[in-house]
């Protein structure tokens, strides 16, 4: 029987293989709520208890601290309470970004001010700080990629070590629509941008996997779409984006490691970009955004591994059927010629009964072992 590091490298080479692989990200709220009603024993323990073959650096529950490397421009900042109510709390970090988290469930944040308005901003307030060397073992979390390593080969599970791509990196300092604006107004101030935090990722990894060693593969977090289209048109996505996505990609097939890229959205019109660019792992082919698993799998299935596209929406309804219907549409197809790992198209929430999800992954395994 292979260990699920062995199956996972099989199936990104699209080699035979037992079965289809298994990842999910879980909804934290979903992990308190199995484990409240005694189906797993901690939180922390879901991972394992369902067997996923995929483990991430951060593990695989949303919202974490996932990266190992912190992007934050000023990194003695931390975070610094604006406001307070009995449901929100106004934060202000490190990057001057002003965002506003809810206390009562998990998610992202509410963007409501940013200190990085314009090119002049960025230079004389953010620039300096990310590109100076002096602060780059500050920034990486060597002990937590040990740790992570070092747990990783004892259960021989497969590793994704995780990044912030250039995209998400700008949104979280300046926001979508000074980005927006900006690759139409200023594209060598975003090409700027996307230069340094290519140049620092690259960097750090070096020093990171020189000092402790290499993952399984590369986990790229960038997410290029909204629904039913990118945000951005193909031409600025090659001009403006690709050459960080290219620098960082091309530093980790250096290395011998896969690249998986996470984008939520639909980015099909980006596909062949992505695929020139490096990336060997799609996730997570997101349904009610417009992503169509079969339809890519069938396009470019020989080039590319798939993670998801599984229809959370089926599960949302705990309706066992529905859950069967969706699995038995898509998974012979998906299973066809290699590079499927089972898993739903984003996460999984907490309304998601534990018995449904349960089923999910029995029924999804069944159906994706290979004769």
């Amino acid at each position: 029987m292979l260990t699920s590091k062995e199956r996972i490298h099989r199936i990104v080479r699209h080699e035979p293989v037992d079965r289809i692989g298994l990842f999910e990200v879980f909804w934290r709220e979903a992990r308190e709520r199995w484990t409240a009603e005694g189906h797993i024993a901690s939180p922390d323990d879901a991972s394992d208890h369902f067997g996923l073959d995929l483990r991430r650096t951060g593990g695989e529950v949303t919202p974490s601290a996932w990266g190992l490397l912190n992007l934050v421009a000023d990194i003695d900042f931390g975070e610094r309470t604006v406001e307070e109510d009995a449901s929100t709390k106004l934060i202000r970090n490190g990057n001057g970004a002003v965002l506003r988290w809810g206390k009562e469930r998990g998610g992202t944040p509410e963007h409501v001010d940013f200190l990085v308005k314009n090119r002049r901003d960025w230079e004389e307030r953010i620039r300096p700080l990310l590109v100076d060397p002096a602060h780059y073992e500050r920034r990486i979390a060597f002990e937590k990629y040990r740790e992570r390593l070092a747990e990783n080969a004892k259960k021989r599970t497969f590793l994704c070590s995780t990044v912030l791509g250039a995209f998400d990196a700008m949104n979280a300092l300046c926001g979508h629509e000074t980005i927006l604006v900006g690759m139409a107004t200023d594209p060598d101030w975003i090409v700027d941008m996307c230069g340094v935090y290519a140049t620092i990722v690259v960097e750090m990894l070096e020093m990171l996997f020189g000092q402790e060693g290499l993952p399984d593969a590369l986990w790229v977090w960038d997410d290029l779409g909204f629904k039913h289209r990118p945000f951005m048109s193909v031409g600025m996505y090659r001009e403006l984006i690709m050459p960080a996505h290219k620098r960082v990609m091309d530093f980790a097939r250096g290395k011998g490691l896969p690249v998986l890229l996470h984008t939520d959205g639909q980015n099909e019109p980006l596909i062949p970009l992505l695929i020139e660019a490096g990336v060997n792992i799609l996730q997570p082919i997101e349904v009610k955004a417009g992503m169509d698993l079969l339809k890519i799998k069938r396009k470019y299935g020989d080039q590319l591994t798939f993670v998801g596209g599984m229809d959370v929406l089926t599960l949302l309804s705990n309706d066992l059927d529905k859950v069967r219907r969706e699995l038995e549409a898509k998974i012979p197809a998906v299973m066809e010629g290699g590079g499927y790992i089972l898993q739903v198209d984003h996460s999984c929430p907490a309304e998601v009964d534990y018995e449904t999800y349960r089923f999910f992954v029995e029924t999804g395994l069944k159906l994706g072992t290979y004769p």
